[in-house]
């Protein structure tokens, strides 16, 4: 009987050894296949931002595809710089210093290149030989081998890629949904803060994730937004709201430029 206690502990210690080996390989096998490590440390983000990204913040060697909001760019850099990481943005010539300091962005931590000319692709690749996060709006479709070049690029370096567009092979892929400003009177006043929802797909998760977030909030900041904003804020007598993107679509009475 001792016999077979020893022999069925010790086959069941094999077989424990066997699964964490099949892990171990399978492990090495996506790694090989993704060209990146899994357990890689990721760049900190904002709370508000972190489940949206696979591992909750930015991976090293990874791109990330992002809308062309200059608001969500500005609050992905926020984190990273304000710890210490040097950023570049490349091809923006309004990205806003003052609006970036805002939302937090470390401004002695930020290289802009608003300019790049046609090799925008050469500089930005350049770039992320020295500085672990820099931002990219392509001016142009980029071929395939450029594409899988800069990924090695990447990958080999350790940077972050965030491109304002589509990009093959993105770690995630957010958008930005249902914007609502407020802060608006009868057509004139200020506006102190929008509301938006933020969607993330990433080939890491099965579903799309969601996060309704502030950006701006009052303070000119990001935070998420509370849950829900309507009934705990009924909009006040008089009061309109504008909806739209970055882009300033508006759907409510005039506005006039007051102070």
């Amino acid at each position: 009987m001792r016999a077979i206690v020893q022999a069925t502990a010790m086959s069941s210690r094999d077989a424990g050894a066997g699964a964490r080996a099949d892990v171990a390989a399978l492990r090495a096998q996506m790694e090989r296949m993704q060209g990146r490590r899994l357990d890689v440390p990721v760049l900190p983000v904002h709370p508000a931002l972190a489940s949206l990204l696979p591992g909750g913040g930015l991976r090293p060697g990874a791109a990330y595809s992002l809308p062309r909001s200059m608001s969500l760019l500005m609050a992905l850099l926020a984190t990273p710089s304000s710890s210490g990481s040097w950023c570049a943005a490349v091809g923006m010539p309004r990205f806003g210093a003052e609006a970036a300091k805002a939302l937090g962005v470390d401004l002695s931590k930020l290289v802009l290149i608003p300019e790049p000319g046609p090799r925008w692709l050469a500089v930005t690749a350049t770039i992320a030989d020295v500085l672990p996060v820099v931002a990219v709006r392509p001016a142009g479709r980029v071929p395939d081998g450029e594409i899988s070049r800069l990924a090695g690029r990447l990958r080999e370096r350790g940077a972050v890629l965030l491109v304002q567009g589509p990009w093959p092979q993105a770690e995630a892929s957010i958008e930005i949904d249902q914007p609502d400003w407020e802060g608006l009177g009868r057509g004139h006043g200020y506006l102190s803060r929008r509301e938006v929802t933020l969607r993330s797909t990433s080939r890491r998760w099965p579903n799309q994730r969601r996060a309704r977030v502030l950006l701006p909030n009052p303070q000119g900041g990001i935070s998420s937004a509370p849950e829900p904003l309507a009934a705990l804020e009924p909009q006040r007598e008089g009061a309109a709201s504008v909806r739209g993107g970055d882009s300033g679509s508006t759907a409510a009475p005039p506005m006039r430029a007051v102070g």
